[in-house]
């Protein structure tokens, strides 16, 4: 395969932010579009130059002109749309959250390991180049052994109840919408943590509304992490390790620069371009070298993040 023939299931907002950013993709091209409606598909591929549109999920699996399919609907409805396109025998790449549950997260991966199809969670911030640069920092020792992991992620919203973001059944809630970001984070960088602790508070649809997480390991290091709805923040990350430390500059999710400390000297400052297209193209070479998941976001770090976001649920819901 030398080109990755994309298709888009949902024709909302991320589906446009993705698109704008595909200009810029080296090994594929974006060649349809699927909806619920084919009045809306149309409406998408219409505004966005796609060449073809379908009016359902389905019939973009069965378009055999099409590849590699990425879901960007809202959480709930990633497990249907994948499950399809597994067995139609397309590559996805699934919008983070992965799903709404562990249990749906563990169907897909079983799904697409037995049938040897490509599967990865579109954690763009793995891959945008100011993260690939940390990691290799961190592999040159430049800041020592990294022990912490401290960092927020805030994003202001009015509280408007039909709103998805406020949704139970959408899937809304700042920790699957927000707190995947900071613990996918720490997790690559820590591992799985031993202990969890978490605190938060809920709106009146009964989603969290804010949360703080510590997460603990039985040699010492630990990750201190927040987000919400409720106010506004840097979206600023700190690593820290034992001869230093690493500020990624907000957002650090698109991590558009990030400074080097040593001791308490500050000696590098880079700055970085960030977009959509790096996650693309990695699956893109990932499919080129016949590999069926990324060793940079695996779907093991997808399910152990989906486990944590389900404990943080837990404690900061009550149930």
């Amino acid at each position: 395969m030398t080109r990755v023939r994309w298709g888009i299931a949902g024709p909302g907002k991320q589906a446009a932010a993705m698109d704008a950013d595909f200009g810029r993709v080296t090994t594929g091209e974006l060649v349809a579009v699927g909806s619920r409606s084919q009045e809306r598909a149309d409406e998408f591929a219409g505004a966005h130059g796609i060449p073809r549109a379908h009016g359902s999920y389905a019939d973009l699996a069965a378009d055999p002109g099409v590849d590699a399919i990425y879901i960007a609907t809202p959480h709930p409805q990633h497990t249907d749309i994948a499950l399809e396109a597994i067995a139609a025998g397309k590559a996805i790449l699934v919008e983070k959250a992965f799903t709404a549950s562990v249990e749906d997260t563990e169907r897909i991966i079983e799904a697409a390991r037995t049938a040897g199809v490509f599967a990865m969670e579109a954690m763009w911030t793995r891959f945008n180049p100011g993260v690939v640069r940390l990691r290799e920092l961190i592999a040159q020792g430049a800041i020592g052994e990294v022990r912490g992991v401290h960092g927020d992620l805030t994003a202001f919203r009015e509280f408007v109840p039909t709103d998805r973001l406020f949704d139970p059944a959408l899937g809304g809630g700042a920790v699957l919408d927000l707190g995947v970001y900071v613990l996918s984070f720490a997790q690559h960088l820590l591992g799985v943590p031993d202990v969890v602790h978490a605190v938060g508070g809920t709106f009146a649809t009964g989603v969290e509304s804010d949360f703080s997480v510590l997460l603990g390991y039985a040699d010492g290091r630990s990750a201190t992490l927040s987000g919400g709805f409720t106010t506004y923040g840097p979206g600023r990350m700190m690593v820290l390790g034992t001869q230093g430390w690493i500020d990624l500059h907000p957002r650090f999710h698109r991590a558009p620069a990030l400074t080097v400390w040593r001791g308490r000297e500050r000696i590098a400052d880079e700055e970085f371009a960030f977009g959509f297209e790096h996650e693309v193209d990695h699956v893109g070479e990932c499919l080129a070298a016949g590999l069926s998941e990324s060793p940079v976001m695996p779907l093991a770090d997808t399910l152990a993040v989906q486990r944590l976001m389900a404990d943080v649920l837990s404690r900061v819901r009550g149930r």
